[in-house]
């Protein structure tokens, strides 16, 4: 058994900037947990570590690519003989194109799905090959809106986030079928900024940007740090998140017809991009970027949705106080006003 005051073992893929890295950075900071971190640049990994252990945690890096799925099992296991039993495993990395369906080659569909996708299920089998026989654990999924709702310009991410989806629910029904304790939970994100839109591959001709409302990478780690202590199914950050799924549940054609009409100018800003700059598909960017995009001007810090998701049950516990209150009081003055018609 793990002794309850000792740091937790925590594994995150993509952990080297982005959602990833807000992500190792809140763990450490909360709890000063053991992190294996998860990527290919070891200059961002390094970066990434440096962070971690000013905040009191513990770093081991794990440099590795996760579409490779031998890696990430040799990763997990080093982890573990490093640190312990590995408690929590998120899934964050990614990769994308920006581009139409007919100017996105078959090479790089297949490139964005072995990342995007199979990197997730890799991932899980390592984290599920150590947890069931434990019995205990959480899987982390980072998702997003686009798990339910595709978008122009990033077919290959969509579709990935959505194969994730379908994945999820099969795994979820195998561990009811077998009574684990096991927790898996995919957390629903909204446009975050990250520098996946500064080193993404992109056939735009101008900067890629996301479709606001854009949220600061700090709001996905929170709701990541919360999923790793609850029994979440899934966890929707941002009302915008929340909007795009249950409409596009409710009203799928106007999705369809809306985003014909502003997808794609909503997702590019003003400034033209240099067709040929470095991007991430294939290979890591040099350089630690952290885990901010270029947008931090136009992004929120705070969710009151995310809040209100989170403390849903101190928010129900509250409704029904007041709700047994106010019963009583009535119950209280009908008993007094019959009492007195006597």
């Amino acid at each position: 058994m793990i002794h309850p005051h000792q740091p937790r073992v925590i594994v995150i893929t993509g952990a080297s900037a982005g959602v990833g890295r807000a992500t190792a950075r809140m763990f450490a900071k909360t709890e000063r947990a053991q992190i294996g971190l998860i990527a290919r640049g070891r200059e961002s990994l390094e970066g990434a570590k440096r962070e971690i252990e000013s905040l009191g945690g513990r770093a081991i890096i794990l440099p590795c690519d996760v579409a490779d799925a031998d890696a990430v099992e040799a990763a997990a296991a080093t982890m573990e003989r490093e640190a312990g039993p590995i408690e929590v495993w998120v899934n964050d990395a990614m990769t994308s194109v920006f581009a139409f369906v007919k100017d996105t080659t078959p090479a790089e569909f297949k490139r964005v799905t072995e990342v995007c996708y199979l990197g997730y299920v890799n991932g899980t089998l390592a984290a599920l090959k150590r947890m069931l026989p434990r019995n205990r654990g959480h899987i982390i999924q980072v998702g997003s809106a686009l798990a339910y709702r595709g978008i122009p310009l990033q077919a290959a991410y969509c579709a990935s986030k959505h194969a994730i989806q379908g994945f999820m629910d099969s795994l979820r029904a195998e561990l009811i079928h077998e009574n684990s304790r096991v927790v898996v939970t995919m957390v629903q994100m909204p446009a975050l900024n990250t520098p996946q839109f500064d080193w993404c591959k992109s056939k735009l001709p101008n900067q890629a940007q996301p479709v606001p409302p854009i949220f600061q990478p700090e709001i996905a780690a929170e709701a990541i740090v919360f999923a790793s202590k609850n029994r979440r199914r899934e966890i929707y950050v941002g009302s915008s998140t929340v909007i795009a799924i249950i409409g596009n549940k409710l009203l799928p054609g106007l999705g369809d017809w809306y985003l014909g009409k502003t997808g794609v100018k909503s997702q590019q800003t003003s400034k033209k991009v240099d067709p040929a700059r470095p991007d991430n598909l294939y290979e890591p960017v040099a350089g630690d970027p952290g885990a901010h995009g270029s947008f931090d001007d136009r992004a929120s810090s705070r969710s009151p949705q995310l809040w209100t998701n989170l403390h849903r049950d101190w928010i129900a516990a509250g409704f029904l106080t007041v709700a047994a209150v106010l019963l009583s009081a009535f119950l209280h003055s009908a008993r007094n006003e019959r009492g007195s018609s006597h």
